[in-house]
Parts: C-alpha cells; sequence; structure tokens
C-alpha cells in the first residue's frame, strides 16, 4: 500500500481510525478497492470489514463478479 496524507479538520484527525474506515468503506462501494484492499487500508481483517459496511450505508452484495473473484486471488 501507498501512504497518501491528507487534510482534514481537527475533529477527523482524532478520529483517526473511524475516518480511514469511512473512506475505506466508500471506496469499496465505488468500485475503486475490492473487499480485501479495503479492509487492509483500514487495517481489519475482511470479514470484520464487511461487517461494519453497513454503518456507513455501503452493502457488500454492490461487489461486482469480477471484484469478488479478484479479491479471492488476492488481486
Amino acid at each position: 500500500m501507498t501512504t497518501i496524507t491528507i487534510k482534514v479538520p481537527e475533529t477527523l484527525g482524532q478520529e483517526h481510525g473511524e475516518t480511514v474506515r469511512f473512506i475505506a468503506a466508500k471506496l469499496y462501494e465505488s468500485g475503486k478497492l475490492t473487499l480485501g484492499q479495503a479492509a487492509e487500508m483500514a487495517e481489519m481483517k475482511k470479514w470484520d470489514f464487511a461487517e461494519i459496511l453497513i454503518n456507513y450505508g455501503v452493502y457488500f452484495m454492490n461487489a461486482s463478479a469480477e471484484a469478488a473473484i479478484d479479491d479471492a486471488k488476492g488481486i
């Protein structure tokens, strides 16, 4: 993974883990990340991350078949 530094309001900086999980969930939702990549970004196990997606209004089953295959392959 690559590290990117972004400026966020102080309140988001204080909730670093929550902010990263939200961004990872939204990147997963948009198809930019596979479930495995999003979980890695959030420093969580894949299935633990899948369980919290609903907290961000993201539905686990929205992933395309191609994304699910790539995720299973570890791509």
